[in-house]
């Protein structure tokens, strides 16, 4: 599915959000974790996240009832060739556990900044030895 094709369906999810998602948004919109700027509903490839932040190469997906483990790993591995790592929560931890939930984001916010590779440094070659 191609970038144009996909905009209405991110816009109209932004709209239409479950309550789990309103809540975890309440806590990542203005960059009030860590100072991350998180979006809501971005297009990685051809999957839409249900919360990116490009700076740290992190995506979040919230899931409910409604999900399935066989489509929920192909979209993982989608999102994950694209270079993001993905956090997963249901949506009745994020309703029930909100700080829970937080500190992991937050730690995966702080472990991302300190990695280089997600400052966009090049990992070196490894010399060969013997």
């Amino acid at each position: 599915m191609g970038t144009k094709k996909l905009t209405p369906l991110a816009r109209n999810l932004r709209r239409n959000q479950t309550e789990a998602e309103k809540r975890l948004w309440w806590h990542l919109r203005s960059r009030q974790l860590e100072g991350a700027k998180f979006v809501r509903q971005e297009q990685i490839g051809p999957n839409i996240a249900d919360f990116a932040c490009r700076e740290t190469r992190l995506a979040i997906e919230l899931d409910g009832g409604q999900h399935s483990p066989e489509a929920d790993a192909s979209r993982t591995q989608t999102i994950e060739a694209f270079g993001y790592r993905i956090l997963r929560f249901w949506n009745h931890d994020v309703l029930e556990n909100t700080e829970g939930v937080l500190e992991v984001i937050r730690r995966e916010i702080l472990l991302a900044r300190n990695h280089p590779l997600s400052r966009g440094e090049r990992e070196e070659p490894r010399s060969g030895g013997g």
